[in-house]
């Protein structure tokens, strides 16, 4: 049947076909999107251009590697957040990959961030290098177990970061420069001895991890914000292995550890390291993949010190307010024993008011929760 339809009854005809089109299409790219960002499909980790990501280390125990959802599911119910980088460490001591935790954390909706340190039983700190010796790595003594860790991390398939030696510039770990010469001058590759054995050590693991294939790896240099000792040749700019080795800067920060110290403020930890870190590449995306401070209740603070609940919330504004480049904040939440035989407690919830804090800092839409993932072209 033929209808004789008017000029506006044309037109808003028109109209909503055009509507209903606009919403298929709207629809159509949403599903597509969607489909598109599929976790269990090739996919790679958006650095937010607004925002950064939230994360935490959450004691999984003495080797730092007992991942569990439960622990996971409790902390983020704590906080109020789920988090969008969950923090691990993967000891060569082990020798071997750790597949079933990297599995939990990246079905839980997160992004896995190891430690991968060439550290041996009993894993103590202030101790000499022990097999692992960088020089020993170099010289490929431990390729083998290289590239079978590559192979488990590239078949794991899905994304991942991965730091190579945390915090060299430190003297608490056997892979620190101070071990391999210090400030002894390498003529050869014009650079102080100590940092530049770490530094090829770092080319050579990541050289043969990529060789292998495993392209879902991103990989952080890490340093303290403040080398120990306190020296030039100790400082990043010497350990770092070139901007073709490294896809994140990362930081570890600590305010307070033993009841008899202070309680730096933010800006004195973060300022000159933060710089010091963006001035070794222009465009590399800063993380502070370790940030925590102690809570010592029964210590009598100064006048003007900052207790931790005032700290972390300074943390959580100044992090996303006064420095840009930082897209990630991983908390260090664990309480640990001392050499004093003390403990210094480091985890979010050592108060009600500490805990507060970091939850109504985390409350701010700056601080992402929930990764954002971009579809790769599956490998034929």
């Amino acid at each position: 049947m033929l209808v004789d339809l008017t000029s506006s009854q044309r037109l808003l005809k028109s109209l909503l076909l055009a509507l209903g089109a606009a919403l298929l299409l709207a629809g159509c790219k949403k599903e597509s999107a969607t489909a598109a960002a599929d976790p269990n499909g090739p996919v790679e980790v958006v650095i937010p251009e607004h925002g950064a990501y939230t994360g935490a280390f959450m004691d999984f125990g003495d080797e730092e590697d007992d991942v569990r959802l439960e622990m996971i599911e409790d902390f983020e119910t704590m906080v109020g957040k789920h988090q969008a980088i969950i923090a691990s460490s993967s000891y060569w001591g082990e020798q071997s990959f750790p597949t079933d935790n990297l599995n939990v954390i990246w079905r839980h909706g997160s992004l896995p961030l190891v430690f991968w340190s060439p550290w041996d039983k009993p894993y103590e700190e202030d101790r000499r290098p022990g097999k692992f010796n960088l020089n020993e790595i170099i010289a490929g003594t431990w390729d083998e177990y290289i590239d079978k860790w590559a192979d488990a991390a590239r078949d794991f398939g899905h994304p991942l970061i991965v730091v190579f030696g945390v915090e060299m510039n430190g003297t608490w770990f056997p892979w620190s420069g101070s071990y391999y010469g210090g400030a002894d001058w390498d003529k050869e590759h014009n650079n102080w001895k100590g940092p530049e054995t770490f530094r090829t050590a770092y080319r050579h693991v990541v050289d043969r991890v990529r060789a292998r294939g495993a392209t879902n790896i991103k990989w952080m240099f890490h340093t303290n914000n403040y080398p120990y000792p306190y020296e030039t040749w100790n400082c990043a700019p010497a350990y770092y292995p070139g901007s073709d080795y490294v896809d994140w800067l990362g930081l570890s920060v600590y305010g307070q550890q033993y009841k008899d110290e202070p309680n730096p403020d933010i800006p004195s930890l973060v300022n000159w390291p933060y710089k010091e870190m963006c001035r070794l590449d222009p465009h590399k995306p800063v993380m502070i993949a370790e940030w925590a401070t102690g809570e010592f209740p029964l210590v009598t603070a100064e006048p003007g010190a900052m207790r931790k609940p005032e700290w972390i919330k300074q943390g959580l504004e100044l992090f996303r307010t006064r420095y840009p480049r930082i897209k990630a904040a991983v908390y260090w939440h664990e309480r640990w024993q001392n050499p004093d035989q003390s403990y210094s407690n480091l985890r979010i919830n050592s108060s009600v008011e500490s805990l507060n804090a970091y939850r109504e800092g985390v409350a701010n839409p700056y601080w992402l929760g929930d990764l954002i993932l971009r579809a790769l072209p599956k490998s034929k």
